[in-house]
Order: C-alpha cells, then structure tokens, then sequence
C-alpha cells in the first residue's frame, strides 16, 4: 500500500513539476525569458526527471512486492532472491526487506548478511540523486540571480504599411 501511495504521490508531482516548467517556458518562449525564468524551468523539469526516475524504481519494486505476495507455495525463498543459474544463493535467505530510500528489494542471509536483487536497475538511486541534485542548485542560483526584465520590442510607425 505504502508503494501504491508513493506512486500516486510521485506522478502527480512529476507531472505537476513538468506542466511549470514546459508550460512557463511554452508560455513566454524560451528567447525572450530570463536567466532567472530559465533556471527555474530548468530546476522544475530536473526535478521532474529526479521523481520519474524514482517512481520507475518504485514501480519495479511493486512488481517485485508483488510476486513475492503471489508465489503462493512456491514464495520460500522468495521469487525475487532466486539468483538464475545458481540456486544455492538463495539456500539460506530467510526473509526479505523492502526500502523506499533508494528503492531496492533486499533479501536477508540465516547469516545476518543481506544482498540486494536486480529487480530494481541499479541505476535509480544515483541517478535520482543526481537529477535532485541539479534541481536543487538550479533552485539555489534562481535565488541569487538577479531578476531583469525581458527586452522590450520598439515598434516603428515609419515601417508599417
């Protein structure tokens, strides 16, 4: 349910953060906006790119959550922990753990010791990070750039028909 949510969540951010910075820059153009407007476009869409990326990770989560709930009798050990071509990987997993912060499937060792699946791309977190990153310090710049405004078009009456 808690991954259900989190999706809900996260579309309607992305969505949301991408509607403000394509729609401002749609809206005034992207030659006639400022360099303070241009960043906070920017600051939007890479922070849309930040939640898209983690909602993909969150949605391959679910799909491993999901076949693990519904294995049935073959759910021990669980369907995502099952390492293809060497079955005793998985001899000693005795349960499961799931994390939101990056998103990743973790299947507990009799041992103590864990070990991550590859139902989520590994390229998540990071990449998230990375694009969170970059939202955050074009955020921070539109903050310390000063606000000018756009060149104004001089009409001239000698040139019109």
């Amino acid at each position: 349910m808690v991954i259900l949510t989190l999706l809900v969540i996260s579309t309607l951010l992305c969505f949301g953060l991408a509607g403000y910075g394509f729609g401002t820059l749609g809206r005034i153009g992207v030659r006639q906006a400022d360099r303070r407007t241009r960043l906070a476009c920017a600051a939007a869409l890479a922070g849309a790119a930040a939640v898209a990326v983690y909602a993909w990770g969150l949605l391959n989560l679910g799909l491993a959550v999901l076949v693990t709930e519904d294995s049935g009798t073959d759910a021990f050990p669980a369907q995502p922990c099952r390492v293809t071509g060497a079955p005793e990987a998985a001899a000693d997993v005795v349960g499961h753990r799931v994390e939101y912060v990056p998103p990743r499937y973790v299947c507990l060792r009799q041992s103590g010791a864990s070990y991550t699946t590859d139902d989520v791309p590994a390229f998540v977190g990071p990449a998230a990070l990375g694009l969170a990153a970059t939202a955050v310090l074009s955020a921070l710049l539109t903050r310390t750039t000063p606000p000018t405004s756009p060149p104004r078009v001089v009409h001239d009456e000698s040139r019109s028909l």
